[in-house]
């Protein structure tokens, strides 16, 4: 795989961890990746100060491995951007996820497609980045002109190909979101 093809990659990826976190009406613990506690001075992520489960369908629960972080949990859920209220019994913090409007699925299919237009050209960047790169080589004589010609020819291919990934995958978030 070349450099532009792995970079073109790690878009996609962070496409993927985006999406991730949307949440779609259920209950997933990736919906609290980006969440980083303030676990005795140190910004530290969610994942590592308990156990995340999901007991039902719209409900995440926490247990921390250190029951005095609770209030620290739960002040990092209402400070970030999920739009919840958390509740706690003393061992375990609770997330209800109320079901999601006709409008908050429209904005959220919105936002899910900006952030594919955003992959799209994050992906055509690296493709002028590749061409001026290989057209740099012709230029020196490095290659021959077939031989950038046939560079181009597949730096456009992984490109349409990688296009093709974004648009599915913003498809089937879209999907998942309108769904009730």
């Amino acid at each position: 795989m070349t450099t532009y093809e792995e970079k073109m990659t790690k878009a996609l990826d962070s496409l993927a961890s985006d999406f991730s976190s949307i949440r779609a009406g259920r209950a997933n613990p990736h919906l609290l990746d980006k969440i980083k506690i303030d676990y005795y001075g140190t910004p530290t992520p969610l994942q590592s100060v308990g156990n995340i489960s999901v007991p039902e369908a719209r409900t995440l629960q926490i247990t921390p491995w250190d029951s005095k972080s609770i209030k620290d949990i739960e002040k990092a859920i209402l400070t970030s951007d999920l739009g919840v209220n958390p509740s706690n019994d003393g061992k375990s913090v609770y997330i209800k996820f109320p079901e999601l409007t006709e409008d908050r699925r429209k904005e959220l299919s919105k936002d899910i497609k900006k952030k594919g237009e955003d992959a799209k050209v994050a992906v055509r960047n690296i493709r002028r980045d590749a061409n001026e790169a290989v057209k740099k080589q012709g230029k020196a004589g490095e290659i021959s002109e077939d031989q950038q010609k046939d560079e181009e020819d597949k730096i456009q291919k992984a490109t349409d190909k990688f296009i093709a990934d974004i648009d599915k995958m913003v498809e089937e978030k879209t999907k998942e979101i309108m769904t009730v």
